[in-house]
């Protein structure tokens, strides 16, 4: 079948990849200890190999449509496996997910952008911002008030919603009260109030296993780009 096939179809040996890469982070979240993944290191190097590929083949892809990500290497986006911020009482030093944060200036770049992550189960992509800065949330917030209408025109385009269809997520961690400087009757209070500001979908490993899981997320980052790039007019100034 070649190298590559177009649309994103992955190749045979790809899919085993993945499906390898899944296998790991099962038998990983089994065996959460620096102990065991002393003892496994190729197996995780043929994981992190695998992971790799995927993230490459994404960036290929979508930076043919969206020149953020067209000078980004898998070295700018990827995350690393160890918690390197893991709290006093989480015992396990490793996530249990691959993945990479797709965004102009890398992973931790200050801006709105894509999160991919495998994991068993529960692999998902995420479009927008997840950790923002007081900052980013400050200017993401006036742009929202001050342009509505073309907030809600993106968060609502049909094509965004076919590939996310729960649309802009309202569970996440919000204030109880107005954020200071907009009113208890804002219209968009709902949205104001969010301290993240994004989109979710998730796969099913058959998802991630299927030949076109790669044209999947590539047209889920093309149907989410103009929502993004709302969300990174508002905050240019910032990085």
């Amino acid at each position: 079948m070649g190298a590559f096939c177009r649309a994103g179809v992955i190749r045979a040996g790809f899919r085993m990849d993945l499906a390898y890469l899944l296998d790991f982070l099962a038998r990983l979240a089994a065996n959460n200890t620096t102990a065991w993944m002393a003892g496994h290191r190729p197996d995780y190097q043929r994981a992190r190999a695998a992971c790799t590929e995927l993230v490459r083949q994404v960036l290929a892809q979508a930076a043919t449509t969206d020149p953020d990500l067209a000078q980004l290497t898998t070295a700018d986006v990827l995350f690393r496996l160890h918690k390197n911020d893991r709290a006093h009482r989480d015992p396990e030093p490793y996530k249990r997910r691959m993945g990479a944060g797709l965004k102009r200036g890398g992973r931790h770049a200050p801006r709105a952008g894509y999160f991919l992550a495998i994991q068993p189960g529960l692999s998902w992509l995420g479009a927008g911002t997840f950790h923002p800065t007081p900052a980013m949330l400050a200017a993401m917030r006036q742009e929202i008030h001050y342009n509505g209408a073309e907030f809600h025109r993106r968060r609502q385009a049909p094509e965004l919603l076919r590939y996310f269809p729960a649309g802009l997520d309202t569970t996440g961690p919000q204030l109880t009260r107005p954020p200071r400087g907009y009113a208890a009757t804002d219209p968009d209070l709902a949205w104001l109030r969010l301290k993240t500001v994004g989109l979710n979908r998730f796969y099913s490993d058959a998802e991630v296993l299927a030949p076109d899981f790669v044209a999947q997320v590539v047209a889920a980052i093309t149907a989410a780009r103009p929502l993004v790039d709302f969300l990174n007019e508002a905050i240019p100034d910032l990085e």
